[in-house]
């Protein structure tokens, strides 16, 4: 089968690591891929994994950018001479793109909705979805059918899937080498990997630290991230006097490597789809805190494979992360059981197959 994947770019982040495993695994599967994006970082994998990447200028937020018409052309002449069997979009501009380069091409697309959309007029109005709409997890199915109408049977339910070979239990040889490598000492360390955006919940994080210092005054957190917030975050940080405590790093793509330093990974978001660096974590056997909202909710089970806390809340926040990082073995009991529950319902192995199922029962050959 020959796939277009649509995306608007191909910097680090969820879509990206989303396109690249499941792209990753229909290679390793016999099949031929094709990412079309304004490009980005993460470029040179798609390259290495075999799956070809075709330069359009679509990177905007706007629906009735020019920049969709300009890119059609070049795209429908692929499609034609490649002979596509689907098209599969990730982002609401990408699936403008994708409806006129289906209707018009004659070639099914499947969307992926990563999260929540805001219920505007024009998504209701121009829904764009497609023969079919995968939804990462439970409460984005909902949210399709409830709030955008989409038909219960054109939804299909695909959690994502990380290669858990890539992402192996963390060992305290491995700790240690990844403390030596991102300079981060012995202390206890608090970690987070997302985009610095204000959904992420970030700053609430920041806020819990003095709370948690009281009672481990050693410990460290580790922002690791780009994005819009990044300056705001960075002056909260000085603001309370938490310079010593709150380091930043710019690096994202290499969340295995820095998983392995965290004694806990923290997701303080105000919204979330599904929290595919919540299951990379989990996969690596670190103990997670996390909000207990949107997607988040099936990942983790509060107090037998996580935490989960209220919203927008420091205090809930840092009562958890004490409780993590003062019971070591509880941290871990907790760590093995959601590494299993990984293993179980989120293998890129399950994702390609069911996807694949997708695929199949809408495309034309």
């Amino acid at each position: 089968m020959n796939i277009l994947f649509l995306t608007t770019h191909f910097n680090t982040g969820g879509i990206t690591s989303y396109v690249l495993t499941l792209g990753e695994a229909l290679i390793r599967s016999g099949h031929k891929v094709w990412v079309a994006s304004s490009g980005g970082d993460c470029v040179p994998r798609l390259e290495a994994a075999g799956i070809r990447h075709v330069t359009v200028n679509i990177r905007t937020k706007s629906e009735a950018s020019p920049k969709l018409w300009f890119s059609y052309g070049p795209l429908k002449t692929l499609i034609e001479k490649e002979g596509i069997n689907i098209i599969h979009a990730q982002t609401r501009v990408t699936q403008v793109l994708g409806f006129f380069l289906s209707r018009f091409g004659g070639v099914p697309m499947v969307t992926t909705c990563h999260g929540f959309f805001r219920p505007r007029w024009f998504r209701k109005t121009f829904p764009c979805w497609g023969e079919a709409v995968i939804a990462i997890s439970k409460p984005v199915e909902q949210h399709l059918v409830k709030d955008f109408g989409v038909a219960q049977d054109q939804v299909h339910l695909i959690a994502n899937g990380i290669d858990l070979e890539r992402f192996e239990v963390v060992n305290e040889q491995m700790r240690r080498e990844a403390r030596e490598k991102w300079g981060m000492g012995k202390a206890p360390l608090i970690g987070i990997i997302a985009r610095l955006s204000d959904v992420k919940g970030i700053d609430i994080l920041i806020k819990a630290m003095p709370l948690v210092l009281k009672e481990i005054p050693t410990a460290n957190l580790l922002i690791a991230g780009q994005g819009p917030e990044e300056i705001v975050l960075k002056k909260l940080t000085q603001d309370m006097s938490l310079t010593a405590h709150v380091h930043f790093k710019s690096i994202t793509n290499q969340s295995q490597e820095l998983l392995c330093a965290f004694d806990v990974f923290v997701m303080p978001s105000l919204m979330e789809g599904l929290g595919l660096s919540v299951i990379e974590a989990q996969a690596c056997g670190i103990p997670v805190v996390a909000s207990k909202i949107g997607g988040l909710v099936d990942l983790i089970e509060d107090g037998k494979t996580g935490f989960l806390v209220p919203v927008n809340d420091p205090t809930a926040l840092a009562d958890r992360i004490i409780v993590v990082l003062k019971n070591p073995q509880q941290a871990k009991a907790m760590a093995r059981q959601a590494r299993v529950q990984t293993e179980q319902n989120f293998s890129v192995q399950r994702m390609l197959k069911e996807t694949l199922g997708v695929y199949e029962q809408y495309s034309r050959r």
